[in-house]
């Protein structure tokens, strides 16, 4: 049964008599006057609400090579005048963003001053197994635990966030995030826009209360769609403006949020160029004048605003889409953008970027299909836990459901029977898209190169090729981190 049919079936009167007290809860935290958060029989989440975008953007932090990374609560404004409390890596939301070299061999000590188990994933970064992040592989509340592993893979953008089960959504979203740039002397010999002109850009959503606080008290809605807040964020500010100058720009997105997808364009519908994905740059740059882009996924773009005169006033916007039952019919603005100065850029697109190797169909040892949706019979209505399976089964930290020989290539095939969309995250991998069928029915710019996260949209079956280099004990899950802490996971071991 999917989302649709079960909740005109019981209705959202019977949803709420048989979770107690849930849903009330849910409402009677938040701020009524900002978000209004009664569930409706669409399955809609709340609209985004924009903020004047008055605020300018903020950067982390950049370290370079080795770092401290500290688990806490602390304080800073997401809106302003308003002091919210965050976790964060460092005393407010998000963490640094780390420069790392490929070849180099660092350590990440963590630190978890939170009151729970916690730990980090290494999202998009090729680490051994009892480095990864597993949700077995916990860092008990008061204690510290070194990651230390060697970069051995091409330039690209990943990021870094907390893995235990059933604890990812709520962590992540309160503000435990944070980007991860892979360097090579490859890329830097492309002459691609840096310094100031490489803006590192994690979007997330948040539900904010009074005080300007993220919230997190997801309803069953929100377990079934993902949760989904009113205010989007950039680096963890809302309402943000940045200058820039007349030039290309390089930038560097994460979809950071829990379960809503960007539909990515410039408000003035001028083109942009895709020139990396998850697992580094394209062959080449490829124009667009739209990028979806899911979460946990990432995209490496160039943006010019070279022709724009001084004072022009533009946004990176997200515009509606269609697929998405819960989402997508609104279009709003994410970043403001201002033509501040008139520069003289020198900057030749790249005519190629990275050579890609691609995986071979005829070298495949097996083939694996996955049914991605929802199951209500495995719901305990309780608390609102086993909705979202992977093959009819819902996680369980214990069991291995699927073994992989060492240095085999594989096909994994992903059907989404149900009407949410899922995307689909393998840890230790990176991956080669062959096919979409059904739904949207093509390959898009950002998946004609290396992936470690796919979307898959409701009706659509994705076929992806990839090679298992990585001993070990690993997951693979939805991106929509509701969906991944309510059961939507898998574990793979790989010997």
């Amino acid at each position: 049964m999917n989302r649709q049919h079960f909740l005109k079936t019981v209705g959202w009167g019977a949803v709420a008599s048989l979770t107690g007290t849930a849903l009330l809860t849910g409402c009677n935290n938040h701020d009524m006057s900002d978000i209004d958060m009664m569930p409706d029989m669409e399955g809609m989440g709340p609209a985004v609400k924009e903020t004047p975008f008055t605020t300018p953007l903020r950067f982390p932090e950049t370290v370079t090579g080795s770092a401290q990374l500290t688990a806490k609560s602390g304080t800073e404004a997401i809106l302003p005048g308003k002091n919210a409390r965050v976790l964060g890596y460092r005393n407010g939301i998000l963490g640094p963003t780390l420069r790392v070299q490929s070849g180099s061999e660092v350590t990440f000590r963590f630190s978890n001053n939170l009151s729970e188990d916690s730990n980090i994933h290494w999202h998009g970064l090729l680490v051994p197994a009892e480095m990864d992040g597993h949700p077995a592989q916990v860092v008990r509340a008061g204690e510290s635990f070194p990651y230390t592993f060697r970069i051995n893979q091409a330039a690209s953008t990943a990021w870094y966030h907390p893995h235990p089960h059933e604890k990812t959504a709520r962590q992540a979203y309160l503000g435990l995030a944070g980007m991860i740039i892979v360097e090579t002397p490859t890329e830097r010999a492309l002459n691609l826009p840096s310094g100031s002109y490489e803006l590192p850009l994690i979007i997330q959503d948040k539900r904010l209360d009074g005080t300007g606080s993220p919230q997190y008290t997801p309803t069953m809605q929100d377990v079934m769609m993902g949760f989904m807040g009113e205010t989007i964020t950039v680096n963890g500010v809302g309402g943000a403006f940045h200058p820039v100058a007349t030039r290309m720009y390089r930038m560097r997105v994460v979809n950071g949020s829990n379960g809503r997808i960007y539909n990515l364009a410039l408000s003035n519908e001028a083109p942009f160029w895709v020139i990396g994905t998850d697992g580094g740059l394209l062959p080449t740059p490829e124009a667009v004048t739209a990028l979806l882009l899911s979460p946990g996924e990432r995209a490496d773009l160039l943006v010019d605003f070279s022709k724009l005169p001084v004072g022009t006033e533009l946004y990176l916007k997200s515009n509606t889409f269609p697929g998405a039952s819960a989402q997508g019919k609104q279009a709003f603005n994410i970043l403001k953008f201002r033509v501040d100065k008139a520069e003289t850029d020198s900057f030749q697109m790249p005519a190629s970027l990275a050579t890609i190797t691609t995986l071979s169909t005829a070298a495949v040892a097996k083939s694996r299909s996955f049914s991605i949706g929802m199951n209500m019979g495995n719901m305990n209505m309780g608390n609102m836990k086993g909705m979202h399976t992977i093959n009819g089964k819902v996680y369980s930290m214990d069991r291995i459901d699927e073994t992989v020989k060492l240095g085999d290539t594989e096909i994994w095939d992903f059907d989404n029977k149900g009407d949410e969309p899922h995307p689909m995250h393998l840890h230790s991998t990176f991956f080669q898209v062959l096919s979409r069928v059904g739904g949207r029915n093509t390959l898009f710019a950002n998946e004609k190169g290396w992936k470690d996260t796919v979307l898959v949209m409701p009706g659509e079956r994705v076929r992806v090729i990839c090679r298992f280099d990585k001993p070990g004990l690993f997951v693979a899950h939805c991106h929509n981190l509701e969906h991944e802490d309510d059961g939507m996971m898998l574990n793979f071991r790989v010997s």
